[in-house]
């Protein structure tokens, strides 16, 4: 099970998704279908196949994004305390390597690791939760000798950007 928490801005852009597909692309395809069927023996129409195959694939998406805005709780405040890990941070780690790295905790319908943003459910998140600055987390990463290896990194900073302007 997923965490059912997102940012504004996420929100904002699943919100945006479902009115794109709702107003416009099934819009279309619908128009297409009708069209591709109006042509006769349906089939042999690829028109009408492809096209009832996309309106079942952007049905489907409806569907899902109608029951997972509504069940999203939206947090468009930054915790009470700043100086410790929670959902909406921007945390930079240290590896004992010397390499920084740098996540921002979103939900899982924003994740982009691409961009830095991990999902509050990643272990990488997990293992930063509640944690303030200066502290060591201890990562369990799989290896092919199927042994885990540990890896620790030290948080070094943690920043708490506007809700409304992240990505």
């Amino acid at each position: 099970m997923s965490t059912a928490v997102i940012s504004a801005a996420g929100f904002a852009r699943l919100e945006a998704e479902l009115d794109q597909l709702w107003r416009v692309e099934r819009r279309a395809v619908v128009q297409a279908v009708s069209e591709a069927a109006a042509l006769g023996d349906r089939s042999e129409n690829a028109e009408y196949i492809y096209g009832k195959k996309r309106l079942r694939e952007i049905d489907r998406r409806i569907r899902y994004l109608t029951k997972r805005l509504a069940d999203l709780k939206v947090v468009r405040d930054p915790p009470t305390d700043r100086n410790k890990v929670y959902f909406g941070a921007q945390v930079t780690l240290l590896y004992a390597d010397d390499r920084e790295q740098s996540v921002c905790l979103v939900g899982p319908d924003e994740i982009d690791p691409g961009q830095g943003l991990i999902s509050i459910d990643s272990p990488l998140a997990r293992a930063m939760l509640g944690k303030c600055l200066d502290a060591e987390i201890t990562l369990h990463l799989p290896t092919d000798e199927g042994q885990p290896r540990q890896v620790k990194a030290e948080i070094i900073a943690i920043e708490y950007p506007t809700y409304n302007e992240k990505a």
